[in-house]
Formats: C-alpha cells, sequence, structure tokens
C-alpha cells in the first residue's frame, strides 16, 4: 500500500470521527414520560370537542415544553418543533446545530473507539477495494443513466415526502407530522453543510474522472462523501423514528439504501462515499432528533451508537474482552491432560487459540468435577492454572472488568543446526516444524521476543513480536532446482544464488479486538489451530507465520435452541486475511511474477469452521478455507461471494476462477471403557471436493491416539499420529496434487511456508511424543518423526527421521528454562546422492511477571514469584 493509500485511508477515518462524535453531543431522544401522555390525551379530548362545537378550534395552541424529570439539563431539547419560532429562531438552532457537529470531536471519549474504530476499519477496507469493484460495474450509459435517475428520485422522494408532511401538517393541524417535516429538513440541511465542507476540501475525482482510482485532492473532485446519501439517511432517520413501526423503517431505509446503491451503479461516487455519507447523514438525524424531538407528540427512543456500545460494555462479562493464548503456551498441555482424565467435557480442541477467558471456564468445569475426588495429578494442574488466570477469575466473579494491562512474556532462545537441515516443506521437507514459520539453517539462530496484552471492557489489545536472526541457505545445484521448477509448476528456473543470512524483526500475533456477546472480533496478525492433537492441522496449523486477518470468533460454547439441542454445545469462526510471500499467479493474462518479488496485491484467504459437541466423549467440527484473488482477480463483493458459494470451476487462469478451495472435518471420541484414559482423533483434508467424508478416498488424513496417563505411572502420558497425502488411490489423484494450485502456483502456503501439515504433498508420516511431568508445568520430553514422499512425486522419493529429547523447568512461578536435542537423518537422491544427518539444539529462558495493572491501570495485583514451580 503507497504513502498515499493511506494518507486517503486517514481522511476517511477522520471524517467518520469527526462525524461520529456528535453522538457524544446529543442525548438519546427520551420516550414522553406517563405524566406527559395523560396530558396529551387531555389535550387531544379538549381539541376534539372543539372541533365538534359551534367554536372554531384553536389552532395557535402552544407547545409543550416541559421536560421529563429524567432528562436533566437538556436546554432546548424539546421546544423546537417549528411552529411559532421566527427566521432568529431557525436560525439560532441552526447555527448551534453546526457549532455541535464542527467542536464534537474534542469530546470524543474512549468508550467510543468500540464502535468507531470498527466503523472505520470497514470503510477503509471499502476504500481499498473501491477501484475494482467500480470496474466491474456495468459501462452501458443507459444503464448509468438509468441509475443515475433513480438515485435522484429516491432523494427527492424522501425530501418531497418530508416536505409535504410538514405543509399537510400546518394544514390539519397535525403536529406530529409538521414537526417529523421539520427535523427531517433540519437534518438534511445540517448534513448537507458538513459534507458539503469535506466534499470541497478532501476533493476526491468521482469514478469517472481522472484515471478511475479516485485521487484525493484533485481540481474539480467532489465524490467523498456522498451528499444523495447523506441527505437520504438524514430524512430516512428521523421518519423512521418518529415512526418507529416496522412498515415504516423498511420504507424509509429501504428507499435510502436504494438511493445509496444506485450512486455507485450509476459511477457517480464509490462504495466508499456512500458508506460514508450514510453514517454522516445518519449521525446527523440522530443528534438532531435526540435534541430537538417532542416526545409527547409520539415516536420512538433514537439511542445513540455511543449509548448502545456503552450498554453492551455494563451487561456482563459475556462482553468482557480477552486475549487469546498463544499456540506454544503451557496452557493448552496442562488443559489436554485435564480433559484426558474426564474432568472437562466443553473444550473444543480443533479451535484454538482459545481466549484466556475461555480457559478459565474450562478451568471452572474441571474444578467442579474434581471437587470430592482424591486427584493429586489434577489437583496440581488446577492449582498451577488458578495461579496463571487469578485476574480473569477475579474480573469473572465480581463482574467487573475494570481493564488490564500485562507484560506476559519476555524470552531469548538460541539454536545450533549442525549439518545441513531441510527447509523447503512444500517441495521436500522441513527440519523445523510448527514454529510459526521462523527462518533458520545451519549454523546459529536466535530468537528475542515479547508479549503482551491490554484489555478494557469490550476492548483487547495483544502485541507480540520477536528479533529473528538466521544464516543463509545455499542454493539448490541445477538438477535439483529443475526438479523444483517441474513439480511446483514454476514458469521459470529457481536462482541458483543462496538465499541470504536474516536479520529481521517480525511480528508474530498483534491485533485488536471486540468482544460482544461471546463472539469476539478482532483484526490484525493471528494464528489458527483447526485440528486436534499436536502434529499440525491438515488445514492451518502454527507450521506457517499468523496471517492478517479479520476474524470473528464465537469463543465459548453456545447451545442451540430447539431440535437442534441434540447437536449439543458448538462454536464457530470465520476469517478473511491476506497471505504473505506468494510469488506466482496465472491469471487471465497467463502466469505473472518472479523470484525474489512478492505478488501486488497478494491472494487473499477466508475461512469458515462450525464445531458440535453431541456428548460429552464426542465432538466434530467441519470446516472449509479459500485462496483467491491477487494479481489480475479483483477484490469485489461479487468474487467473495463466487468464491463462497461457486460450485462450479473454471481452468487454471480463468478469469471467473471461483478460488483454491479445501474442505476439512475433524472429530474426536473418548473410547468407551477407557473414557478417563484414552482418546482417539482424527482430522481430514480435502481440495475441490465438498467434504472428506463424502469424498474419504480423494482426501488427505491424520489420526491420532492420546493417553493421558499410564497404569501406576499417573505422570506419564503417550500422544502418536499417523498423517498422509500419498492417496492409496494414487494416480487418480495427480501426484502432488494437495497443497498445489495451478492457478496460484505458491500453492497453500504463506511467506513460503505450508499453511497445514508438515507431511507436505505427498507423503506418509508418523510422530510420537511422550511427557513424563514432574509438575504442572515440568516436564520430559521424548519425541519421534518420520516422513516419507513418494518417488512419484520427487524423482526416486525422499525419507526423513527425526528423534529428540526437550526437558522444560521452571525455577521459579516466573522463571523457566527449556532445552531440546534432536537428531536427524534425512535422504532426498534430488538433492544429493547419499543421506544426510543433522543435530539440532536450543536453549531457550522465558520470563513471565505475574503483575497485573488493573483499575483504570492503577491497581496492582502481584502473586509470589519467590516459590518454584515444585508441585
Amino acid at each position: 500500500m503507497t504513502k498515499d493509500d493511506l494518507m486517503q485511508m486517514r481522511l476517511i477515518i477522520f471524517a467518520l470521527g469527526a462525524a461520529s462524535s456528535l453522538t457524544l453531543t446529543a442525548p438519546s431522544s427520551i420516550p414522553r414520560p406517563p405524566q406527559a401522555q395523560e396530558q396529551r390525551v387531555g389535550a387531544d379530548a379538549k381539541d376534539v370537542d372543539a372541533r365538534s362545537s359551534s367554536k372554531p378550534a384553536d389552532t395557535t395552541r402552544e407547545i409543550k415544553t416541559e421536560k421529563p424529570k429524567d432528562a436533566g439539563n437538556l436546554s432546548g431539547v424539546y421546544p423546537t418543533a417549528g411552529f411559532g419560532r421566527g427566521f432568529h429562531g431557525l436560525a439560532r438552532d441552526f447555527l448551534g446545530d453546526q457549532e455541535r457537529i464542527w467542536t464534537s470531536p474534542a469530546k470524543l471519549r474512549f468508550s467510543d473507539t468500540e464502535w468507531l474504530v470498527p466503523l472505520s476499519g470497514i470503510s477503509a477496507g471499502l476504500f481499498v477495494t473501491d477501484r475494482d469493484f467500480n470496474k466491474h460495474l456495468s459501462q452501458n450509459p443507459t444503464t448509468i443513466s438509468h441509475y443515475k435517475t433513480l438515485s435522484n428520485a429516491g432523494v427527492a422522494a424522501l425530501i418531497g415526502g418530508a416536505g409535504g408532511m410538514w405543509a399537510l401538517g400546518h394544514v390539519s393541524h397535525n403536529e406530529h407530522w409538521s414537526e417529523t417535516g421539520f427535523l427531517a429538513g433540519e437534518a438534511a440541511l445540517n448534513s448537507f453543510v458538513a459534507v458539503e465542507s469535506f466534499k470541497y476540501s478532501l476533493r476526491r475525482q468521482r469514478p469517472y474522472q481522472g484515471d478511475g482510482s479516485g485521487a484525493f485532492f484533485q481540481g474539480g473532485g467532489t465524490s467523498f462523501p456522498s451528499e444523495h446519501a447523506a441527505a437520504a439517511w438524514s430524512v430516512a432517520g428521523v421518519i423512521a423514528h418518529e415512526y418507529p413501526g416496522p412498515f415504516t423503517k423498511i420504507i424509509a431505509y429501504g428507499l435510502a439504501s436504494l438511493v445509496s446503491v444506485a450512486r455507485v451503479k450509476a459511477h457517480q461516487h464509490f462504495p466508499s462515499d456512500v458508506v460514508v455519507g450514510s453514517v454522516i447523514g445518519n449521525l446527523v438525524a440522530q443528534n438532531i432528533y435526540s435534541r430537538h424531538h417532542d416526545p409527547d407528540l409520539g415516536g420512538g427512543e433514537w439511542r445513540s451508537w455511543s449509548a448502545i456500545v456503552r450498554g453492551f460494555e455494563s451487561a456482563g462479562p459475556q462482553n468482557f474482552a480477552s486475549p487469546y493464548v498463544p499456540l506454544d503456551s503451557w496452557i493448552y498441555p496442562s488443559l489436554d491432560r485435564l480433559t484426558g482424565l474426564g474432568l472437562i467435557d466443553s473444550g473444543f480442541a480443533g479451535m484454538r487459540p482459545w481466549t484466556r477467558r475461555e480457559c478459565v471456564r474450562q478451568l471452572s468445569e474441571a474444578e467442579e468435577k474434581l471437587a470430592g475426588e482424591d486427584n493429586n495429578e489434577a489437583q496440581k494442574l488446577i492449582d498451577a492454572l488458578q495461579r496463571e488466570f487469578r485476574p480473569e477469575g477475579e474480573a469473572t466473579g465480581d463482574g467487573d472488568d475494570r481493564g488490564t494491562l500485562r507484560l506476559e512474556s519476555i524470552y531469548s532462545r538460541t539454536e545450533h543446526i549442525s549439518g545441513m537441515p531441510l527447509t523447503d516443506g512444500y517441495t521436500f521437507g522441513q527440519t523445523q516444524i510448527n514454529d510459526f514459520g521462523r527462518p533458520y539453517g545451519e549454523g546459529w539462530s536466535t530468537v528475542n521476543g515479547f508479549s503482551a496484552y491490554a484489555t478494557k471492557g469490550p476492548w483487547v489489545a495483544y502485541v507480540r513480536g520477536e528479533e529473528q536472526t538466521a544464516p543463509s541457505i545455499p542454493a539448490f545445484s541445477l538438477a535439483t532446482r529443475q526438479v523444483v521448477q517441474q513439480v511446483d509448476f514454476y514458469p521459470t528456473l529457481p536462482p541458483g544464488t543462496a538465499q541470504p543470512s536474516v536479520t529481521q524483526f517480525s511480528l508474530l500475533d498483534a491485533y485488536v479486538g471486540l468482544m460482544v456477546s461471546n463472539y469476539q472480533i478482532s483484526f490484525g496478525k493471528q494464528s489458527l489451530s483447526w485440528g486436534p492433537g499436536d502434529g499440525g492441522s491438515m488445514t492451518l496449523s502454527n507450521n506457517a507465520p499468523p496471517i492478517n486477518m479479520f476474524r470473528i470468533n464465537r469463543t465459548t460454547p453456545l447451545k442451540l435452541p430447539g431440535l437442534l439441542g441434540w447437536l449439543g454445545p458448538m462454536r464457530t469462526e470465520l476469517f478473511f486475511g491476506q497471505l504473505a510471500g506468494q510469488v506466482f499467479l496465472e491469471n487471465p493474462s497467463g502466469v505473472v511474477g518472479q523470484f525474489g518479488q512478492s505478488l501486488s496485491p497478494q491472494p487473499f484467504i477466508h475461512g469458515q469452521k462450525i464445531s458440535f459437541k453431541p456428548t460429552r466423549n464426542l465432538g466434530f467440527g467441519f470446516f472449509r478455507t479459500t485462496i483467491y484473488g491477487g494479481a489480475g482477480y479483483p477484490l469485489t463483493f461479487h468474487t467473495l461471494i463466487r468464491s463462497l458459494f461457486s460450485t462450479g470451476n473454471e481452468n487454471a487462469g480463468g478469469a471467473s476462477k471461483p478460488g483454491n478451495r479445501t474442505a476439512g472435518m475433524d472429530l474426536m471420541y473418548r473410547l468407551p471403557g477407557l473414557r478417563n484414559w484414552l482418546t482417539f482423533y482424527a482430522d481430514g483434508y480435502t481440495d475441490d471436493e465438498f467434504s472428506p467424508i463424502a469424498y474419504a478416498d480423494r482426501s488427505a488424513w491424520r489420526a491420532g491416539l492420546y493417553l493421558s496417563q499410564f497404569p501406576l505411572v499417573h505422570r506419564l502420558d503417550l500422544r502418536a499420529e499417523g498423517v498422509y497425502t500419498d492417496n492409496p488411490i494414487g494416480g487418480n489423484v495427480s501426484h502432488g496434487f494437495y497443497y498445489e494450485n495451478i492457478t496460484w502456483r505458491s500453492g497453500y502456503t504463506n511467506n513460503g511456508n505450508l499453511l497445514g501439515n508438515w507431511i507436505g504433498r505427498e507423503g506418509q508420516g508418523a510422530q510420537a511424543w511422550s511427557n513424563y511431568w514432574f509438575g504442572a508445568r515440568n516436564r520430559l520430553q521424548l519425541k519421534f518423526r518420520h516422513q516419507k514422499v513418494s518417488q512419484e512425486f520427487i524423482p526416486r522419493g525422499g525419507t526423513l527421521t527425526d528423534i529428540g529429547v526437550r526437558g522444560d523447568y521452571w525455577v521459579r512461578s516466573t522463571l523457566s528454562l527449556s532445552a531440546s536435542v534432536q537428531y536427524e537423518r534425512w535422504l532426498f537422491p534430488v538433492i544429493q546422492a547419499g543421506p544426510e544427518r543433522n543435530v539440532a539444539a536450543f536453549v531457550e529462558i522465558r520470563f513471565q511477571p505475574q503483575k497485573f495493572s488493573r483499575s483504570s491501570f492503577h491497581h496492582v495485583i502481584q502473586t509470589d514469584s519467590k516459590t518454584g514451580d515444585q508441585d
């Protein structure tokens, strides 16, 4: 994104901020109190009597200006229906309205970020897609003219209708009609002045001007924001709240929406223009209505967006945001052990990461089940987790979340690999797996990082950053590079130069989030794991760096109502993100890209998952992902819908190619007779098919067993997994089929690392881990991994075998040491004739301070940091 793009996005955010702060200067409209209703009924009765008598009715009756007792000191809120006000009164109100509009940014509160930031983000996202969207609209002059006429007619109908109500109200002595028309006109006039000020200051070109990019600060530019949209939504908002019935709202808002859409279809505005214009119109109308509406005349309450959000914030823990627990945290093995022991039934292991509050919920479930039982190992786990989640437990207990600021961890890892490792998991294999795509090579590598988070009501911010160093990687031989070009469908031969050494700062998970009724909406770099077990999901794992994404996640289980209740608790998640490091793509103009330079723009990826637990021992889920867009493929609403719902396909590089679509499923089952001992799990993946269940023979699978404890040795566990992408039906699925795509030729990768399982595109493998737990967090682990790559994919095939040992020891409750040694032997004749052996070892020190700034970041809660984890 260029500097000009960033500047223009800031302008959108500024415009929204200026308009949105209007909600701070106006109270929510207050329904008339019972006393006023009685007075109104009496007055109406007198009017009826007067009209039925021989005397003429008194049409000059003064409008009531009495305020309800709970209205506060709101000067000038009610006596503004337009009757009896002279020119000076109208002018004074108009100038007062304008003063509030232009001084309102100074009144912004922190709580207003809870809706202003998401709204600004949506508008900025529309801005990014403006040009591509307009390119795919109809260019027929007749069609464009029809939409332009339609937009003008729609605005005329709304404004004319409001004017008609004002005039007819005077004639028929209907004060409610007159107020509706008058306030609608007042709102439209105020929004018109605000919008015109922005238009002639920002001077954005219309879609038919210049090169169609919508550049700002250009002569003759008057596109941003849309005055038609602002006027339409101003009038519609007033009418819809003066007469708050569903039919009125459908008609008013439907007509305003028609105007907004027509302005885009007529090539008069970009989508972001009409969205920002509509928001400005709506906010101005709410401000006018709230300050000038007479509740004695009827109408409904119009709460400001700020008031609505503050209502969510005070609604309880379901609206308290919480950071996600990193995928490499010690917390997950501890909760897995409690689940394997039968103390947690409602966890969804195939949908990680979990929020800290979700971990607290599962911990509470384990505590309840353990009550009265004698299980020393389980109690140690619970005690350690209670110490970790003490702040969340306290906030949940008192129903108040006053905010938290925490430095979560500081860590440093030093690693050395002697011997040449494998670093190309997409084609051959990987020496280091499931490590967030961190760089490595023969020699010394380091990682020095930190993580921190802050929460305040429904908001959360999290950041994890690292300085990463790694040695250079030598180039493959000419013969090897020719094989890589052939099997990866590259248009040119990979370069014969070494990859340079790496010294970089990298953000891993870094996001902001908003919690609304147990749905956390987050934006930023985020990791996902969509499969049970430790070996890595077939679809999404931490084998690759986190993806920049917009994500909506149901963080806690939801019980479905009615007949669907038999499915048990459920969770759902969806995301929309953009990949990094994709190099080649085939579009309608041919294959584009070159080695050493990432595509611009990068392809996008979106995914959806839903999981169920019909019984305490059985859980399953279904999910899909799609890679689409990128250079030569526009990002528009139409292409998004096609990628989501299209059931057809097209040849590689086709103009209407829906995307690289994958589908998956997972399940977990605690085996009968061994419920608290042995768990079976599986994870399936299929490419361009509906489901791994429907096409099991054309899918890739991973399955495993988890033994949470051994008889007589309760501190020992064992996990074993098998995985394959070397499909048994062989040639019926092309070799190297999984994770590759002829259109998006960099495959199912992010920054060169497989998004799914380490097994690669056509291989068979197995993994095993056994842990002996000295305490809740202290352990000694033995691990094994074997991979066999098909010779039908890579000439003469290849094998890789790892054997390793790892130890984790918490010296104190805040300080841990970890060390690992791994021996590896690999043989890929296409790389070198004989086998290669390497030894990889690392040492890591991690500091996790147990200090939490609470209560508006002033009160400090501190746990004991002197006692080691000796439980």
